[in-house]
């Protein structure tokens, strides 16, 4: 049975409810990848069939806020962002949570401020073990309020299956972002670790491992990124590849395969057992459905998309770049940034910054909208993108006659 989590109303969209419910009624194997069409006449939305809160991020939330009702003459910090979304962290801060540390890792609480009575909750990334250490070391319980994703747990146990094999980790990861960040410190411990961001990357490895890359090339592309005393010559031998949990499902895939050719062309087909390890069990089953949904998003078509999300969230910015290779996307956070039918805010990704395009919506009617958001984005959010982009629209059918295949939920006031 799937569990059910306690997530704040706050955070529940009532239309996209809806929709979940009966998807979760009809399909609850979670084959159909399939969009959801929602018919308004002059514009049809079309809804990816996977998107919004995944486990990981449900067990977050919850615990973040039970563990605020729970002490409320405690002081609650957060070591980082509990996820990468602004309005989950920002209604937290309200609630007088403090953040310890950025997401890029600037401390942001000094360690003297904090006392051993104090909460500190760990986020769904995870942490290092310098910090878990940190914390202990203040008589701070780091797994008292600890939200790590347990897909991201299993990543780590992977790393350490790997190290008592004599294999070498190569991480699939963002080197600074905090889940690989965690996972590296964690993987070292038992392994020689290395971090590649992508393919090209992982091509520079793989000629390091057959030999045409020598250990100068393995110094500059990587020596920021493996740990200490890594020599290329002898922890190359025998590798696995895990990954940030949030990066595409398929990169880390296809760096697999990658690798796994160079280790057989090294060492020969015959011997590749000796020299590679199967790995692909650690993929993130939500990163994998909400990238597969975005597949089939794809191939049903479109007009434009709207992806939304937390602008540092990994797992969004993926989509947004899955979405762009096949009809203009606009990466936005809430609605607020859809300033009117002409004017739109959005994020873009090569530039790292918030910027405006005039004309974003075609006068095409009707128009097709593609409209998802990343595994940290609360179902609220979309319900009030969905709404607003409906307001643009004349005489379009009514909401609840789109939402009638969908039953109404009962009230749980």
């Amino acid at each position: 049975m799937v569990r059910k989590f306690d997530i704040p109303a706050i955070f529940r969209g009532r239309v996209i409810a809806r929709i979940k419910k009966a998807q979760e009624s009809d399909d609850p194997r979670k084959r159909e990848l399939a969009p959801t069409v929602l018919d308004f006449g002059s514009v049809r939305l079309v809804l990816a069939r996977h998107f919004g809160f995944c486990y990981g991020v449900e067990n977050a939330v919850e615990i973040a806020y039970k563990t605020l009702e729970s002490h409320p003459r405690r002081r609650v910090f957060l070591l980082s962002e509990i996820i990468h979304n602004s309005t989950v962290n920002g209604d937290l801060r309200e609630r007088g949570v403090r953040f310890i540390f950025s997401p890029s890792g600037e401390q942001l609480v000094p360690w003297e401020e904090l006392a051993a009575d104090d909460i500190v909750v760990v986020p769904a990334f995870g942490t290092t073990l310098e910090l878990q250490r940190e914390l202990a070391d203040r008589g701070i319980d780091p797994y008292a309020y600890n939200t790590t994703c347990p897909f991201v747990e299993k990543v780590w146990k992977r790393s350490t299956q790997l190290g008592r094999n004599n294999c070498t980790v190569v991480v699939h990861g963002k080197a600074t972002h905090e889940e690989t960040r965690a996972t590296f410190s964690h993987s070292i411990i038992g392994s020689p670790t290395v971090v590649v961001l992508d393919l090209s990357e992982t091509r520079v490895l793989a000629d390091v491992i057959e030999g045409k890359l020598g250990a100068e090339a393995f110094d500059r592309h990587f020596r920021h990124k493996c740990s200490n005393g890594f020599d290329p010559e002898r922890h190359l031998e025998r590798i696995g590849v895990v990954n940030q949990t949030t990066m595409l499902a398929t990169e880390t895939q296809e760096i697999a395969r990658v690798l796994r050719q160079a280790m057989a062309n090294r060492y020969g087909p015959d011997n590749l057992q000796h020299h590679f390890a199967d790995t692909s069990d650690t993929l993130c089953y939500a990163t994998n459905e909400n990238q597969n949904a975005t597949y089939a998003l794809i191939e049903h078509g479109a007009d434009i998309s709207l992806v939304i999300g937390g602008y540092n969230s990994s797992n969004t910015s993926h989509i947004v770049e899955l979405c762009r290779e096949a009809m203009p996307t606009y990466f936005i956070q809430t609605e607020r940034e859809i300033l009117s039918a002409k004017r739109i805010n959005h994020f873009d990704l090569e530039k790292r910054q918030v910027i405006t395009t005039d004309g974003w919506l075609p006068e095409k009617r009707p128009l097709d909208i593609v409209v998802t958001c990343g595994a940290s984005c609360p179902d609220a959010i979309v319900d009030e993108v969905l709404l607003r982009v409906l307001s643009f629209f004349e005489k379009t059918r009514p909401l609840e006659d789109v939402l009638r295949p969908y039953p109404a939920l009962v009230d749980e006031g």
